[in-house]
Order: C-alpha cells, then structure tokens, then sequence
C-alpha cells in the first residue's frame, strides 16, 4: 500500500478502501493491493533520495519567487511534460506531449494536462507562486501505468518528482485523472514537500492530507466557478464508478460513500470527539481517517465566510501551510487551528468575519 512510515509515497487511494478491496472474493481485485504495494516499494527510494536532497538544499527547497515575473524577468508559464507509461511498469515512459504542441488527443492527456494547468493557476494568480517548488518546476505527468501489463492499476500517486495514474479497474474505479480535485490534490502534496513538510503520520499525516483536499476542492470549485454554496464539497467523485459515491465529503465526513457494494462504508471522522487512534503500522497513524477532522473544520469556516472559498480563506491557509514557524513537521491539529487563527488575523484583522469563521471552524470540529 501506499505505506512507508519513513517516506510515504502519496497516493490518492486510502488503505482502507484497498483493504476492503482485498477482502472481496474476487482474485483480480484483490490483486491490486499488491500491484499497489509492488508501485510504492518501485518508488520509496526515489522519494527518500529527493528527501535528503532537499534536506541538504540541493533540490531548491523552499525557495519562491514573489512578484510577476520569474528571475529572469518573464511573465511565468507552467512548464507541462506528460507521458505514456504504455501499460507498462515504466515511469515516466513515453513522451506524448509537451507545451507547444497541438492539443492532446487521449483524453486522460487531456484530462491531466487541464488539472495541472488549473492548479498551477490557482496556484499562481492567488499566492504568486510558481509550480510545486515555487521556481518553476515542470509538471511532470504520467498515464496509462500500470505495475502488472495483464492487470489494470487503480491509483494516483505522487511519487516526490512526478503524477502518476492509473486506468482504474472499471469496476470499481474510473481512469485517476478525471477528477480535477484528485490530480490538484496529489499536486498539493508536492508543495507540502517544498513547505511545511508535514511528516506523514498521526497529526501531522491528517493534516498533510486534509491540506491536499482543502486545496483540491478549492482548484475545482475555481475551475467551475462555484460558490461555498454550490459546491457538493466531494472529493474523487468521477472516478468511484457510480453517481451515489465519492472517495470522501468534506462538507459531512465520513459520507462519501454508502453500502458501497465492494467498499461498504466511509470510515471517516468529522470531530476530535470521534478521533481513532491507530498504530503507525495502520494508515500511519489514520492519517486518511482522522484527515476528516480539519477537512470539516475548513468547510464550516468556508460556509460561514460565504462567496468563494479561495477569495479569503484560502489566502489564510496557504499563508498558514507555507509558514516554517507555525508549521512544523510534527504539527497537530491544535496548531494548524492556531496558525490559520495568526493569518486570518494578520490578513483580516481579529474583527473580521474570516477570523471569527476560522474560528467557528475549529470549534465545530471541536479543536480547541
């Protein structure tokens, strides 16, 4: 699974739905649990490398350019490279398309190439920031990959330098790069690794996923131009097959999905009253389970912010992801509560209605 308590590969799949999967009597399904354990054990000692580079200021961590131009003087771009792993257990396989050519004809290239392009704009327009690593870093998008070419794989990952996606087993799983709040969500990752670099356990795991889905559902919602209001707040609903289901509801965690016929029930959490306490040995601390907690905490402060979620609130959780001083790789909850809290005020004064939803926000997910 995508499990490696020193240096997790993210993946968009919780361990309990694959464990669900297993659990079915059905060979070919179960198999993707190993397929998926194969895929993180191809990539862990990559992920690791690029951690010590960066650790050791080789990979450029942490730098951002502020302003409208690049060093160089340049109005930025996001720099697109998208390959064709060809059904093959190969990365990144197959160059298919790069900017400057015509459009992409496959539709998962097209699918992968409007995600990015929407995240790296959101990214962009609102914080001046530029790619992943803040310098412009290519984003680097893999489809069609598969660990087993006579099996179809069922995931996305972030594998720490690129995107990587599976086709989906058709049963249960569309292709990965349908949901523009999956490939803005694994992205996120990304800048999380060039940021607070949250450690992926426990507290700080929650937050690093909750993080990914706050910004997920903010690039989707900007793409469709969609209020607080409107938003149905899921996240991974295109590819969960079936119009009922989605991977996970920030708006009422744990509603995802319902008598699923093959993953049963969300097992998400909403309040820290409900908080599971697992072994690192178990989703690293329930990372994917208890991530529900200021997923909520983020969704009520946005409803009570009203208008668009990344007009105002946004601005105050990036501003609180991206701070080393009040983000710290073993932050919990409470932190994440109280640096958000610093930023609303610093942005909006303490009198402001975005400081007093923050603040709603994580009482109703009863952080205090």
């Amino acid at each position: 699974m995508c499990n490696n308590r020193r240096n997790p590969v993210n993946c968009i799949l919780p361990p309990y739905i694959l464990e669900k999967i297993d659990q079915t009597n059905n060979s070919d399904l179960g198999d993707q649990i190993v397929l998926t354990a194969q895929a993180t054990a191809r990539f862990r000692s990559k992920r690791a490398s690029l951690n010590e580079m960066t650790k050791k200021g080789k990979a450029g961590f942490l730098r951002t350019v502020s302003g409208d131009t690049d060093l160089e003087g340049v109005l930025p771009k996001p720099k697109h490279l998208i390959y064709d792993a060809g059904g093959l257990p190969i990365t990144p396989g197959e160059l298919i398309w790069k900017d400057g050519d015509p459009a992409p004809k496959d539709k998962d290239a097209k699918n992968v190439l409007n995600g990015a392009t929407q995240t790296w704009k959101f990214y962009y327009d609102l914080f001046k920031r530029n790619s992943i690593d803040g310098i412009g870093m290519p984003l680097t998008q893999c489809i069609h990959y598969r660990e087993d070419p006579r099996k179809p794989f069922s995931n996305a990952i972030w594998d720490g330098e690129q995107m990587i996606y599976g086709d989906g087993d058709t049963i249960f799983f569309d292709s990965f790069t349908r949901d523009i709040d999956i490939i803005a969500h694994e992205l996120t990752h990304g800048v999380i690794d060039y940021s607070a670099k949250l450690e992926y356990k426990f507290e700080s795991g929650a937050l690093n996923e909750s993080f990914a889905d706050v910004f997920g559902i903010m690039v989707k919602q900007r793409a469709k131009k969609e209020s607080v209001k409107k938003s149905n707040w899921l996240i991974g609903q295109n590819i969960l097959l079936g119009d009922e289901y989605a991977l996970r509801s920030m708006k009422e965690p744990g509603s995802g999905y319902k008598n699923h016929p093959g993953i049963g029930d969300d097992p998400q959490v909403a309040v820290m009253s409900d908080y599971i306490n697992m072994s690192q040995h178990q989703d690293n601390g329930g990372v994917h389970y208890n991530s529900g907690i200021p997923n909520f905490a983020f969704y009520v402060a946005a409803f009570n912010c009203g208008g668009n979620s990344w007009d105002k609130l946004g601005k105050v959780w990036y501003a609180a992801m991206t701070d080393k001083i009040l983000m710290k790789k073993n932050s919990k909850f409470l932190d994440a509560r109280n640096a958000t809290l610093t930023k609303a005020e610093l942005l909006f004064g303490k009198a402001s209605q975005v400081y007093k939803a923050v603040g709603e926000g994580w009482d109703a997910a009863e952080v205090k």
